[in-house]
């Protein structure tokens, strides 16, 4: 199944796992350590955030080392800019349909 960054921000401890991993490098134990789920579930959600290109995982000798890959997340950032957009527009047309209601309530009013 093809994974998209929304899927991978959706889940809690998959954006708690990129906040941890955007300021180091960790090894997946490292990453275990932080949470209170068990290391086979945050290993799958690490699988997903690696198949959505938000993290790299290397192998180094015996260790795996995760790293983030922060810059996948500028399709959300475009994303909700987008909306923020279309929201804002739809706003200021419900803002002045207001106003010309309240106008029209006043102008009745005086007669």
């Amino acid at each position: 199944m093809r994974r998209d960054v929304f899927q991978a921000i959706a889940d809690p401890n998959r954006r708690a796992i990129i906040s941890l991993l955007a300021s180091q490098k960790l090894t997946l134990s490292d990453v275990a350590k932080h949470f209170a789920i068990s290391r086979p579930a945050v290993s799958r959600h690490i699988k997903i955030l690696a198949e959505c290109g938000l993290v790299v995982v290397r192998q180094q000798g015996r260790e795996r080392y995760c790293e983030a890959r922060l810059e996948k997340l500028d399709e959300v950032s475009s994303w909700l800019e987008q909306s923020r957009h279309v929201w804002n527009q739809r706003l200021d047309r419900l803002d002045e349909y207001l106003s010309e209601l309240q106008q029209k309530e006043k102008s009745h009013g005086k007669k």
